[in-house]
């Protein structure tokens, strides 16, 4: 059922609020005296390096120097991190070059729900980024790459309340965004709210060109090109809080609400030329798309903490919600006969509860041992229909599924110089469901141990070696593992079935993937923040997941299903350094340097190379970028440059996908009006280039080739920014 809220009011009704809210605080003016601003980059350094496990922390002052729209942009500038699709328009996080599900995203402690594109996160919610090389007990084994934690603002008192509005334009189209983030502070509560509302207009344009042969007996041949222009509209509001109850000395109860919904709408056309031989279509045809899409997700974590004593405490934490997602396709077709008239509805309905209970005791000897249990249940139903009918049932997906899990860890500090931490973590995992054709259980059991080390030379060395040793695994989603088989036409004399463009069903039979990691990593830290490092991973995944395409030899059509093929490994370097450049040469500006590239190579065991490498890995990441604040002068300018080279990779001994490079310059200026506004410019895709895909498919009975370009643009934003 469709939801119909008029986002863009909501969105100036913030903006009006914010207004009055500033006005009502509006006194005159008074000499503030000397206002002293501190780099935060201490603290983060300080946060990393004194960890056991290695993690690198995100503050939100390096969340928001860019003047980003969304979390997925901070992210893909770390080490080792990136995105999938389009310059500028990324989306499913990516660490090591691993596609989405092998990285544990995590917010407040808690796991989203599948699919819920937690990139699409404003940094105006975020306080900072965890992000974690390996798995811990505590934090889950379901890490393969790593993990991300996002930590929702965590005002402090006397902190200001913060507005910002900014004006953006991509493709000649205008994007709208305000936000409001404010801290309150009271006798027994502690609370943070945040608010912001987005209204975007983004054009999109893509060729595609497709060849097609049959070879067989009864030889055919198509060749088709496609022209796609159409612009979309998105109205999202999202809003987090964290209310902090304080009673009894020791004792405290936390609850972070969060809501978002988004609505987006798109219109468009689609120009179709097409020849064949056989028995296809040839001629022209055009057609007029539609699109509406509404997401909705709800959800409240809580978590209430005891002190028993000096040395130990008890923790429990609940996280339950829902995520509500409808999506309607229209394609209304011209006279020549190729492009079908269509509409498609499809939507998802996702409930999960999670509780964990968590005791943590401090022992003699620097022993900090932390145990506890998990209990998740996902309910998750789909539903779709189609006309005319692509199948011969609605593709109704009905699911649920139980995880429990057990974990108990031990971090060591042995003397100064040596830290340890070993722990073991137990998940369950069953699932059952129905996807309209068949009923299908999969059930599975992981045991994790895990084994961290660090050492430095010196109890106040700059010098510090990082050592792991770790079993994680990758659990497959409810939608692989149940998904109903949904054609994409309901005959191919259009052309529109094939390698590149199949039908797709779930697998019921899936095992997880179950990785054996090795980690080492050189960490040097600088004066005032900086730091140099080298870390070498290696991963070997058993029962890999690789999606695969083949005939069906019954029907005749092209259909695509997750499928264990056997073992991959993956090996990476990912080299980073920041500090500022008079650290190094006296004479230099004080530009705050930020740079890292990484180096990734994988193989699956079976697959003829040199492209046999694990799905959507690129060879190299690299950022190079900086900051310099002009001294006398309120205006800081930096920026950022981006860059994955163009790769390829064997899916199956029949085909090869490729994707062109992919650019990313990102540059701004902040102007500080006062202690308490500025102005920032943000200019994102510089120099905007084509980002292309392809598929090669070749057998002996099919050669197919298809060849997909996509437009990207500049993005020019102006932000105000104001503390009231």
């Amino acid at each position: 059922m469709s939801i119909s809220i008029p986002i863009k009011p909501l969105t100036w009704a913030v903006l009006t609020l914010a207004c009055h809210l500033a006005w009502a605080q509006k006194s005159p003016t008074t000499d503030m005296g000397q206002v002293e601003i501190t780099d935060k980059r201490d603290d983060e350094i300080k946060d990393r390096r004194e960890s056991t496990v290695s993690k690198i922390v995100i503050t939100h002052e390096e969340i928001e120097r860019l003047g980003d729209n969304n979390i997925g942009d901070v992210l893909q500038r770390q080490p080792g991190i990136s995105l999938g699709g389009p310059p500028g328009r990324g989306s499913g996080i990516r660490m090591r070059g691993l596609s989405a599900g092998y990285t544990q995203i995590l917010m407040d402690g808690q796991r989203m729900p599948h699919g819920f594109p937690v990139e699409s996160l404003t940094p105006e919610m975020v306080e900072r980024i965890e992000i974690y090389r390996a798995p811990t007990a505590e934090t889950g084994a379901q890490a393969v790459a790593g993990t991300i934690n996002i930590i929702t603002r965590q005002g402090k008192r006397g902190e200001p309340m913060d507005l910002k509005s900014s004006l953006a334009s991509q493709g000649g189209q205008l994007t709208e965004m305000v936000s409001l983030s404010t801290h309150q502070d009271l006798e027994l509560l502690s609370a943070n709210y945040t608010l912001s509302a987005n209204h975007s207009t983004t054009p999109t344009h893509s060729e595609t060109d497709l060849s097609r042969e049959a070879l067989g007996p009864l030889p055919s041949s198509l060749s088709r090109t496609t022209l796609n222009d159409s612009v979309s509209k998105r109205d999202s509001i999202n809003a987090t809080a964290r209310l902090q109850f304080k009673d009894a000395p020791g004792e405290t109860l936390t609850l972070m609400p969060f809501l978002m919904f988004a609505r987006s709408g798109a219109h468009g056309t689609e120009h179709l030329s097409q020849s064949s031989t056989g028995n296809g279509l040839s001629g022209f045809d055009e057609a007029n798309t539609q699109s509406l899409r509404e997401s909705t997700v709800l959800r409240l974590n809580g978590q209430w903490k005891k002190v028993l004593s000096p040395d130990s405490n008890f923790e429990l934490k609940f996280n339950g919600g829902g995520w509500n997602s409808y999506n309607n396709q229209v394609q209304t077709a011209g006279r020549g006969g190729i492009l079908p008239s269509t509409n498609m509805t499809s939507t998802i309905s996702d409930r999960s509860f999670t509780s964990s209970l968590k005791f943590k005791q401090l022992l003699s000897g620097g022993h900090e041992w932390v145990s506890g249990v998990e209990m998740e249940q996902v309910i998750r139903a789909e539903d779709a229909y189609a006309t005319p009918a692509l199948m011969g049932n609605t593709g109704d997906l009905g699911a649920r599924q139980w995880r429990s899990a057990f974990y108990t860890q031990d971090e060591w500090q042995i003397n100064p110089q040596w830290g340890t931490y070993a722990g073991l973590r137990y998940e369950h995992l069953d699932t059952h469901g129905n996807n309209g054709l068949m009923q299908s259980v999969n059930q599975s059991t992981v045991l994790s141990p895990m084994l961290h080390a660090m050492w430095r030379p010196e109890p106040d060395s700059k010098d510090q070696v990082r050592m792991s040793l770790t079993r994680s695994y990758k659990a497959t989603p409810i939608s692989s593992l149940m998904a109903p088989y949904l054609r994409t036409s309901q005959d191919s004399t259009n052309g529109s079935n094939g390698p590149s463009d199949p039908d797709t069903v779930g697998n019921p039979y899936l095992k997880p993937e179950l990785a054996t990691g090795l980690d080492f990593a050189l960490e040097h830290y600088l004066a005032e923040g900086g730091i140099l490092s080298a870390s070498v991973f290696y991963r070997r995944v058993d029962n890999y997941v690789r999606t695969l395409v083949a005939q069906n030899l019954i029907s005749g059509r092209w259909v695509s299903s997750p499928q264990n093929v056997g073992t991959a490994n993956t090996e990476g370097l990912e080299l980073e350094a920041k500090f500022r450049l008079n650290q190094l040469i006296s004479e230099a500006p004080a530009v705050n340097l930020r740079t890292n590239v990484s180096f990734f190579n994988s193989q699956v065991a079976g697959l003829p190379g040199p492209h046999n490498q694990m799905d959507q890995q690129p060879h190299i990441t690299g950022n190079f970028g900086g900051d310099h604040h002009f001294k006398g002068t309120p205006l800081t300018v930096g920026g950022n440059y981006n860059l994955t080279p163009a790769y390829e990779t064997q899916t199956s001994a029949a085909q090869l996908l490729s994707i062109s490079r992919k650019r990313e310059f990102d540059v701004y200026g902040l102007w500080k009006v006062d202690n308490t506004a500025s102005w920032r410019l943000s200019l994102f895709n510089l120099g905007p280039q084509l980002y292309s895909t392809g598929s090669i498919y070749q057998s002996p009975a099919t050669l197919e080739n298809s060849q997909t370009h996509n437009q990207t643009y500049l993005n020019v934003q102006l932000r105000w920014e104001k503390r009231l």
